[in-house]
């Protein structure tokens, strides 16, 4: 539970794998008839969506605790009812309980974390995550733009690999529970070495 979090009613989107953070964006594409009519429901209201990761499978799954809520910043409605929409990150929420609602979408009593300032890292830090990113991106044949990654601040660095790396939904889980920046990128960096040196049949990667 966050501590101190402001208590509101939120609309929320179970997806595994995708991973919201505040101040970073989230483009999705709806197209499942009861998230059609969250977007427009949120879009009549306040604009808020809660990004939630289910714990697994089903029509109606248990839900991890934390999760990001989300404005509609940008929508684009196709002619046959579905949505591109991308979500600006507001702030993290603790799940306090789920909602009794007669909407074909879930409804939840979240507490809302107070944002915080923009964190920065070590040049250690910083340096040790580009290090290992670049390793990974080689050993998996990602081409990166690494001179326009080079660029980017610290948060935007870290909460984006976080956002768009392949690992599982419970990692991807404990970077957005991560209590800092530091501390995220260095899960990070475990990651990468974890799923580095375990993805193929063929070893390790070096």
């Amino acid at each position: 539970m966050i501590p101190g979090g402001t208590l509101s009613r939120l609309s929320i989107f179970p997806l595994g794998g995708a991973l919201l953070f505040p101040r970073m964006h989230l483009p999705l594409h709806i197209f499942e008839p009861r998230y059609r009519a969250m977007v427009s429901d949120a879009l009549a209201r306040d604009r808020r969506i809660g990004m939630i990761q289910p714990r697994g499978p089903g029509d109606s799954p248990a839900l991890f605790e934390i999760g990001c809520v989300g404005r509609i910043a940008e929508v684009e409605a196709l002619d046959d009812g579905r949505f591109d929409i991308v979500l600006e990150g507001l702030a993290r929420f603790s799940l306090v309980r789920e909602l009794d609602v007669t909407t074909p979408f879930r409804q939840v009593e979240a507490a809302l974390e107070q944002a915080g300032d923009i964190e920065v890292l070590a040049m250690a830090e910083r340096a040790a995550l580009e290090i290992e990113s670049r390793r990974f991106a080689d050993g998996l044949g990602y081409a990166v733009d690494w001179e326009a990654v080079s660029r980017l601040d610290d948060e935007s660095l870290v909460n984006g690999i976080a956002q768009i790396a392949p690992f599982d939904v419970a990692s991807k889980q404990a970077l957005l529970e991560a209590d800092s920046l530091a501390e995220r990128s260095e899960l990070i960096v475990q990651l990468m070495q974890f799923f580095g040196r375990h993805d193929g049949d063929e070893g390790t990667l070096q």
